[in-house]
């Protein structure tokens, strides 16, 4: 297995290749390569691999675009009578302000391009809204506040097929309580109690096969979806699996998860089948002081081993080694992960891991997986 350009975490368990992402699997005779971030998905990586011939698990650039913006996605939904949130989409901050009278308070603003999970912003008031629109720049989307309970549903495609992976609930607010501006993530769990069985068909009938369909879409499609009183809707589309939410989701996954990466790069993921531990599992991330704003990096990280030791997995995002050290080089540092009996069980296993581990200025949520406490199983 090989990572391009991969980590200190990756390089515990494959070799680490830098370069660029198609000369590495030239290089390495790669059967079969799985894109992780949605750069290159959206610069059309996928396109250049199959024009190689090469095996990969994504989409190609033109289905990328339900990412890479969100004025695309959201005429999308419209056009295909997917269910979402109201919205319109402004040229500039100038028109923004014409606009936000027609929905009230709180509404949402999206940046339309890539923002690392940072482009949307929940303003609760008109001072609120003036302070998003001096960062958010560009063409914006504003759409109508949703509420409910927020879920992400991630499939794997091949094109024509779809295979539910199970459901999770990524925390995006920096601070306990959903509180404070958005990130590229905090924390998720993955627990059988987040979707029930009729809401799950519902979304793969009503969500997912229909845009596999009009996109041919291939690799992952991630809904982002708010479960209103009138039932599933749709607040975004990511075109990868999500980040935190894949660290919780393989740490449940039972079954063997190649047969069906490799069947879905081939078109034949048809009777694929994904197996689950009952148990849920939740992450915690780690993160540097000042984020989702300015940080420092270069800080040592200190812990990990113990952490480890006491049954946690420790998922590497923004870290280096220098001169022989451990260190911080991002705003995401790590993904503490942990499963349990049951949702109190696998928090308490996760914070354990995250008490072992220290470096300057980190901090973190403490109320990951709060949101599940208390509720059944889904049926």
């Amino acid at each position: 297995m090989f990572a391009c350009p991969g980590n200190p975490g990756m390089a515990r368990v494959a070799t680490c290749v830098p370069g660029e992402p198609l000369a590495a699997a030239v290089r390495t005779s790669a059967e079969l390569t799985v894109v992780g971030p949605e750069v290159p998905l959206v610069a059309g990586v996928v396109d250049a691999f199959r024009a190689r011939g090469l095996r990969i698990v994504g989409p190609n650039a033109e289905a990328a675009r339900l990412e890479g913006s969100k004025i695309f996605a959201k005429d999308f939904l419209q056009q295909r009578g997917i269910p979402t949130a109201a919205y319109t989409t402004v040229e500039d901050a100038s028109h923004a302000r014409m606009a936000l009278g027609r929905f009230g308070f709180p509404v949402v603003l999206k940046a339309d391009g890539l923002a690392a999970g940072k482009g949307v912003v929940i303003a609760h008031n008109a001072s609120e809204a003036e302070a998003a629109l001096a960062t958010l720049k560009g063409r914006l989307v504003i759409e109508e506040f949703l509420t409910g309970d927020e879920v992400s549903f991630i499939a794997l495609c091949d094109g024509h097929d779809a295979l539910p992976l199970a459901a999770s609930q990524d925390h995006k607010a920096v601070f306990d309580g959903d509180h404070g501006p958005n990130t590229g993530g905090m924390g998720a769990y993955c627990d059988a109690g987040i979707l029930s069985e009729a809401h799950t068909r519902m979304v793969m009938e009503r969500v997912i096969l229909p845009t596999v369909e009009a996109m041919n879409f291939t690799g992952f499609l991630y809904a982002g979806l708010m479960i209103t009183a009138d039932g599933p809707k749709v607040l975004e589309f990511n075109v990868r699996l999500g980040d935190p939410e894949t660290q919780p989701l393989m740490h449940r996954m039972q079954s063997d998860f190649v047969p069906a990466l490799l069947a879905a790069s081939e078109g034949k993921l048809a009777g694929q089948k994904l197996t689950w531990r009952a148990g849920p599992s939740v992450c915690v991330v780690l993160a540097s002081a000042g984020y989702p704003g300015g940080y420092e990096t270069g800080k040592e990280i200190r812990g990990l081993q113990m952490a480890e030791a006491k049954g946690a997995t420790v998922f590497h995002a923004g870290t280096r080694v220098l001169h022989s050290r451990l260190e911080t080089s991002g705003g995401r540092v790590l993904g503490v992960t942990a499963s349990g009996a049951d949702l109190p069980g696998a928090i308490a296993a996760a914070y354990e891991g995250v008490g072992h581990i220290d470096f300057e200025g980190m901090h973190y949520r403490r109320d990951i997986g709060s949101r599940g406490l208390g509720r059944s199983p889904a049926r």
